[in-house]
């Protein structure tokens, strides 16, 4: 298996023993269905389209809430047919993983917010607060440059993580515990994949 969907519970704290208090964030991976095969035939390449949180009311051509699909080798799709489950079993020995989610969406900012701009004088009869100031151009080159640090949607982006430490699984009550924090509000969709 090279990866599994969840949902972000929330953060709480591990107790070692040795005395260490580390910040985790629990993520619930309650099992994945597999829902398409591709091979490199019929779509070009091999890959699983797994399904996550299966609908209320299922539709004909929808069943899960999520699905996202991993590409494999192509001699491993033998080893997976439709409708097989994939749970936090295959995590258990791994110590690192790879973590992807959406960031939290904190709308349209100015820049003194979304770059940290300092912003103009408080005093001496200054209008200019938090404005961006000059762009910078003229006749030439008549434009802004790519690039501009200008007031814009702040976060709402795909943050990935390498690296993230595994604290705990339970593959029992389908939960994983990661160290630190992870991208994304309470929730919300995490992609966790093998190193």
């Amino acid at each position: 298996m090279l990866g599994i969907l969840g949902k972000k519970i929330g953060m709480t704290r591990v107790f070692k023993d040795d005395g260490r208090v580390i910040p985790v964030t629990v993520i619930e991976c309650s099992p994945n269905e597999i829902t398409q095969i591709k091979t490199v035939d019929k779509d070009g390449y091999p890959a699983l389209v797994l399904g996550f949180s299966k609908l209320r009311k299922p539709t004909k051509t929808k069943k899960f809430s999520f699905s996202r699909e991993f590409k494999i080798d192509e001699k491993d799709i033998a080893n997976y047919k439709v409708g097989d489950t994939l749970t936090l079993e295959a995590l258990k020995d791994l110590e690192k993983v790879t973590i992807t989610g959406v960031s939290k969406g904190k709308g349209f900012q100015g820049v003194v917010k979304k770059y940290h701009f300092r912003g103009g004088a408080r005093t001496h009869g200054s209008h200019m607060h938090r404005e961006p100031g000059s762009v910078g151009t003229r006749a030439k080159p008549g434009r802004v440059h790519k690039g501009k640090k200008l007031p814009g949607e702040m976060g709402n982006q795909t943050v990935t993580l390498q690296g993230v430490s595994i604290e705990m699984v339970d593959v029992a009550k389908n939960i994983i515990c990661l160290k630190g924090q992870i991208p994304g509000p309470k929730s919300g969709l995490v992609i966790i994949k093998k190193q």
